[in-house]
Formats: structure tokens, sequence, C-alpha cells
């Protein structure tokens, strides 16, 4: 697959504007540690609400979708459908407490509800537990994604993938601060959504493909139609609706969708101008990313089982792919390579719009933990606001750094979905009742948290 003028056009330009963007606005958010993770807590729902989408919108959600498609059908997405339920209740319940709360994250709440040594303790742990360790986990498989993109798209060696992305969006965050990263998003968000339509559309209407009546009539994707599992396969209904539904969107712990609100989409309502532009942001992010943004890429994930059945045909197609990366999420580049050029140039800039904005985000959320949670409570608390922000932008370095070895030996987007979601499981009750029930404390979300770690590593 070669690219034209008008695809290098499309590509160079955006990563420029976006650059530029984060370089322009680093003096005002190099003068605060408010300013660099969380603008002054000044923004307004709509451009929170379009970060939180863009941030979602990363290159390993397509993949994962594909992958979860081509496996289970479109009602394997309950996986994660479910979690609309806790999404939903941060939007009417949540969103004004984190907002009121006046933390500088979700990590401070511990000192705010707990109080004592224990909840010092866990303010510090979990800064370095998600801040680092869980937030590398998941910057890795966003980075996966890109590295299979730029195997079967552009004939990119790994590392050249790792180094030409990782480069262009470590600069941008680690300048902009959080305003950078919010204010690209907005940008981001609609090259992406742009990119996604218009690949589906296009590659739905190839001739392999025959159009939308022809695919929904083709026997590799008959049968994975349906939005719900078969009643009659006990344990696909089990596994794929029934536990979502009835256990895990309570009790599982997952960035982006933690109970109770959390990680990053706490990190937005805390800047918002006040509690109503925090429940505005994240209605229109649940919205967009559960009933609107998916549609897209099932419909080629779909389109991908007519052209490219199983795997070994996705090797067939392209044999220089390292087998360590084969899997059917890697169907949707695949399907990639069939566009246009004009719109393979559109849809290129979109994954790395997509890619961007998910790292930024990891980049800053993580960065603040370690600052806010960590460095400033347990190893230097006279530290300057200055220093604090040369501790964030370091901190962003050495994250995007980590993240991109990690990647290097991971296989499938689905593999750190699993894992994560392992690890997590178990706590989500507690992050729902803190608010409410006096019984619980810093020795709860302690045990929870140990626990939930053991158990997962014992059971697998």
């Amino acid at each position: 697959m070669e690219l034209t003028t008008l695809d290098y056009t499309f590509i160079i330009g955006f990563f420029t504007l976006v650059l530029g963007i984060g370089i322009g606005v680093s003096r005002k958010s190099g003068k605060s540690t408010a300013e660099y993770f969380l603008s002054g807590r000044s923004m307004p729902w709509w451009l929170l609400g379009f970060s939180m989408v863009a941030t979602t919108f990363s290159t390993d959600t397509p993949n994962l979708v594909t992958d979860i498609v081509r496996v289970n059908g479109v009602s394997g997405n309950w996986v994660w459908w479910a979690f609309l339920l806790t999404g939903l209740l941060t939007v009417f319940v949540y969103a004004k407490l984190w907002r009121r709360s006046g933390v500088a994250t979700d990590m401070e709440f511990y000192d705010l509800r707990y109080g004592g040594k224990p909840a010092h303790f866990l303010r510090g742990f979990r800064a370095v537990y998600l801040g680092i360790i869980f937030n590398i986990l998941a910057m890795s498989a966003v980075t996966l994604a890109a590295i299979k993109i730029g195997q079967v798209m552009l004939g990119l060696t790994p590392v050249q993938t790792v180094l030409i992305g990782g480069v262009i969006t470590v600069v941008f965050s680690a300048a902009g601060g959080f305003r950078g990263v919010v204010y690209t998003d907005f940008l981001l968000f609609f090259v992406a959504i742009a990119g996604a339509v218009g690949a589906a559309i296009y590659l739905v209407n190839i001739p392999e493909v025959g159009g939308v009546s022809a695919l929904l009539e083709h026997e590799n994707v008959a049968g994975k139609l349906s939005i719900l599992p078969d009643f009659s396969d006990t344990e696909a209904l089990i596994g794929i609706l029934i536990i979502p539904l009835a256990v895990q969107w309570w009790s599982a712990w997952y960035p982006g969708a933690e109970p109770g609100g959390g990680g990053y989409i706490a990190q937005r309502m805390l800047a918002a101008k006040n509690e109503n532009h925090a429940i505005g942001a994240t209605f229109f992010f649940n919205i967009m990313h559960y009933a609107l943004r998916p549609w897209p890429w099932i419909l080629v994930a779909l389109a991908s089982l007519v052209v490219f059945p199983d795997v070994a045909s996705i090797h067939e197609a392209f044999p220089n792919v390292e087998e360590s990366k084969l899997g059917n999420d890697l169907a949707y580049s695949a399907m990639l390579t069939k566009l246009p050029p004009g719109l393979l140039g559109i849809v290129l800039a979109s994954l790395g719009a997509a890619y961007m904005s998910t790292i930024s985000t990891h980049l800053n959320w993580g960065s603040s933990y370690v600052v806010n949670d960590f460095y400033k409570q347990q190893i230097k608390p006279e530290a300057s606001e200055r220093e604090l922000v040369a501790v964030g932008r370091i901190t962003t370095v050495v994250l995007m750094v980590f993240s991109a070895i990690l990647a290097l030996f991971l296989t499938n987007a689905l593999q750190l979905f699993d894992i994560i979601l392992m690890f997590g499981a178990g706590t989500g009750l507690i992050f729902i009742l803190r608010w409410f029930w006096w019984r619980i404390n810093a020795w709860s979300e302690i045990s929870a948290m140990f626990s939930s770690g053991l158990i997962s590593i014992l059971f697998n």
C-alpha cells in the first residue's frame, strides 16, 4: 500500500497543528500544578465532554471491538456496554459530588474522606499503583494497536511506530499539560469520528463485501448480528450478558468506567467550571461512548469476516506481520488497507488522533497522581509549584518510555483488557458506597485492592 501526496498532506498537517496547540498553551499551563493538571478549573461541559469521548477513542478500541465481534458477535460487546450503568450513576449522582469536593485528584479524596495514616498510605500507594503500573498497562495496549496499524498499513517496524507516535505525543503532552490535552482532544474527536465513519461507509461497499444487504446475508456474518446472545447457549448467555449486567458493572474497576467515577473522568469533572458543567460533560460522554460511536467499528468488523474469515487469511495477506502480533484484532487494520487515496490519509490521521488523545490523557492523568499524591505528599511537601510542574513533565516522558517498551512484548488488545478488568474485579462496590456508608474506611479499600489482585492471580 502506497500513500499519495494528498495522504501525506493530511497526516503531516494534522500532526503539525496538534504540536502547535500543545506548544502554544505551554506557558500558561506551566504556571502551577492547578493549571498543568486542571487548567484552573475553568473548563466548560462541552469541551470536557468531547475530551472524554476523544480519550476513550483510542487506537486499541477499534481493534478490541473487532476482536470481540469476530469471536463472539455483536452481542459480545456487552462485556463493556454493561459499564453504561455505572456511567449513568456517575452522571446523576457522583459528578456533582466530585466537583463539590474541591480535591485536585481523586486520590486526594482519601485524605478528605478517611483521614489518618491508613488513608495517607492508601493515597500514596494507589497513586503509584494506578498512576504508574496500571497506567503503563493501559497505554501499552493503545501503543500495541498503533504498532499493528503501522505494520499492516505502512510497513513500519514496531520500534519505528513507537518512536514516531511516542515522540510527537510526549512533546505536546509534556509542554501543554491538561489544557493542551483538552484543546487538542476537541480537534482530535472530529478527525477521529470522520475517519471511522468514512472508513465504515467505504469498506461496507467494496466489491468483496457488496453493500449492507449482502453483508447481513453473508454466511460468515449472519450468526454474528444479534445484539443479544443466543438464549439457548447458556454458557454464552451467562458470560456475555448476565454477569456483565448483574455483577460486572458495579463490582469491577476499569479506566474510564470506574464505579462512582474516578481516574481521568474524575479529572475532567474536577476541572469543570461548576457542578452543572461536570454533570453535562459526563452525560454527553456516556451518550457518545456507548450509544453512537461503536457502530462504525462494528460494521468494519463484520465486513472483515467476509474479506478475512480467519486469522490464517490475515496472515496470508500480510506475511510480513510478526506472528506474535497476529490475532483477530488485526482485521481492522487489514481492512483499512483497502481505502482509496485521500480517504486513507484522513483515516490514518484519525487513527493518529485516537492514539494521541488517549495517550496524552493517560500521561497527564498519571503524572498528576505521581506529583500531587506521591511526590508532594511522600517525598517533598515543601516543593515549589515550578518544581512540581517540572516533575510532572519528567514523569510524562518516563511513563511514555515504559509503556512503549511493554507494548513491544504484547500480542493483542483483548489480552490487556482482560488483565486490567481482572485486577480491578471486586473493588467497584466500595467506590460506590464510600460516599454514603460510614463503615467503609481506608482498610476496606486496602483489603479489597490487594485481595482482588491476589485472587485473580491464583485463579489464572
